[in-house]
């Protein structure tokens, strides 16, 4: 008598429950894996679009610094007259505060508006980009003395674009010169 004999165990009494719970573990850890590997690839493209939003925002607060250091400027508005929008401009009416049509993507292609020349700035795909709009109707002498002084406010509207074009920021401040 064999030692399979003995324990009562023999071929033909055999079910291969051992190679159905294997593979069933087997199905289980398989489905794990892909489930780990989708939510990794979702946190690489979360943490890629982050970083582009991130350096588009950097883009448009460079601009936007650019632009009030050239309403700042000793030499007055002569640096940014290219970028200078007045009331005029796109036959705005300024008493209604019709902005200009900054979320129209053309516009910011157009031959008004000033690009940031400053350091190299590689992760962007296109320069940064800004205008200036004087606030005329902002503009009033703050003293009553002989000579007065006159103050004027102009909105700075800085854009960005990431390293991808599907990333802008704009952002916009007023500026007292």
């Amino acid at each position: 008598m064999n030692a399979t004999d003995r324990l009562g165990l023999n071929a033909t009494t055999q079910s291969g429950a051992a190679l159905i719970t294997g593979l069933l573990m087997l199905l289980v850890m398989t489905l794990i894996g892909v489930t780990a590997m989708r939510v990794t690839n979702l946190e690489e493209k979360m943490a890629g679009n982050l970083r582009d939003r991130n350096v588009a925002f950097q883009a448009a607060e460079t601009a936007l610094r650019a632009g009030e250091r050239c309403v700042s400027a000793a030499n007055g508005l002569q640096d940014c007259v290219a970028g200078l929008y007045s009331e005029n401009d796109y036959n705005r009416d300024a008493t209604a505060n019709d902005p200009l049509p900054l979320l129209d993507a053309s516009f910011w292609d157009s031959s008004g508006v000033m690009t940031y020349s400053g350091a190299n700035l590689a992760a962007v795909s296109v320069g940064p980009r800004y205008v200036v709009e004087e606030i005329p109707y902002l503009c009033a002498p703050v003293s009553l003395e002989v000579a007065p002084v006159e103050r004027c406010y102009f909105r700075i509207t800085g854009r960005g674009i990431g390293g991808t074009t599907s990333a802008e920021v704009i952002l916009q401040s007023v500026h007292k010169r």
